[in-house]
């Protein structure tokens, strides 16, 4: 597997370094984000604030804006308040150790994980949904098998001492190979180990036989998601500093949804936020 990343792996911008805060940089960006939008983020980012303390003390409103086109803002203001964590609490050195890493904002098990492995050579298992679909299918024949306590022991016990390679690796076949609905097993260096593979796959439990959610068929104009991003684009397009007026419907959303999804944004530190007699107003927050 380790031969098949080597040949076959995805060559992005963030791969080339070991350092610990551009690993954490390039974690958050990749979050639900396609992996080369990423990397060409990751690169203009590390270009402007090259070091924790630099990021720390950034405006938040730059910061804001440098994450255009990542979608789920709330990961710039975590990123921000980590590296501001980081130089108060840590020295302005990325801490070495799992435990600590989950105590900085935006980073969960996973991102903590794969931080420690990629940057620290430790070996832990960082287990995303393609890691568990891919050790799943190898070790039960289904991507579900196990708990995920389970799942967290079975990743950590086979990761060899190239704990970074092995990392992208598996995120890798995942995500090329070891696909959700069409796997290419044909082609996957793990086949010849895998019980998905020969077929000894266990009869699917309860949830997996469960009807599947209808999708939602309303179009993405209409949702909250979408409104909150055309407020965010609105104040970045603006002068830094200054107002912007919020007090007229956007799109399908009424001037009492804009007024309200402006209101919680406000709550999230995304914007800061004056009510006026023609309505809300907001701005990117002025603070570092």
């Amino acid at each position: 597997m380790l031969a098949w990343y080597a040949a076959n792996g995805r060559r992005l911008a963030f791969r080339r370094t070991a350092d610990p805060y551009a690993v954490l940089v390039s974690e958050l960006m990749a979050q639900q984000t396609q992996a080369e939008r990423a990397a060409e983020a990751w690169e203009r980012w590390i270009a402007r604030w090259p070091t924790v303390r630099a990021l720390a003390e950034a405006p938040t409103a730059d910061v804001l804006r440098a994450w255009a086109g990542l979608g789920y803002n709330r990961r710039a203001l975590a990123l921000h308040r980590a590296a501001k964590t980081i130089v108060a609490e840590h020295g302005g050195v990325v801490p070495a150790d799992v435990v600590a890493l989950e105590e900085l904002p935006g980073v969960g098990p996973y991102t903590a994980r794969a931080l420690a492995a990629i940057a620290f050579g430790m070996r832990v298992g960082a287990v995303d949904v393609n890691v568990r679909r891919v050790l799943g299918r190898i070790a039960a024949g289904e991507s579900e098998a196990y708990k995920p306590a389970e799942m967290q022991t079975l990743a950590d016990a086979v990761v060899p001492a190239d704990a970074a390679a092995w990392t992208h690796a598996l995120m890798d076949i995942g995500a090329t190979l070891c696909k959700a609905r069409t796997p290419l097993c044909g082609a996957c260096p793990a086949a010849r180990w895998c019980r998905y593979a020969a077929g000894e796959r266990p009869t699917p439990g309860p949830a997996a036989n469960a009807p599947a959610k209808r999708k939602s068929a309303l179009a993405f104009e209409t949702t909250t998601r979408w409104l909150r991003g055309r407020i965010l684009a609105r104040a970045r397009d603006a002068a830094s500093g200054d107002w912007v007026p919020y007090g007229e419907a956007m799109g399908s959303h009424d001037a009492d949804a804009v007024g309200e999804a402006v209101t919680a944004m406000a709550a999230e530190g995304l914007l800061e936020y004056r009510p006026t007699a023609d309505g809300p107003q907001a701005r990117l927050p002025q603070e570092s």
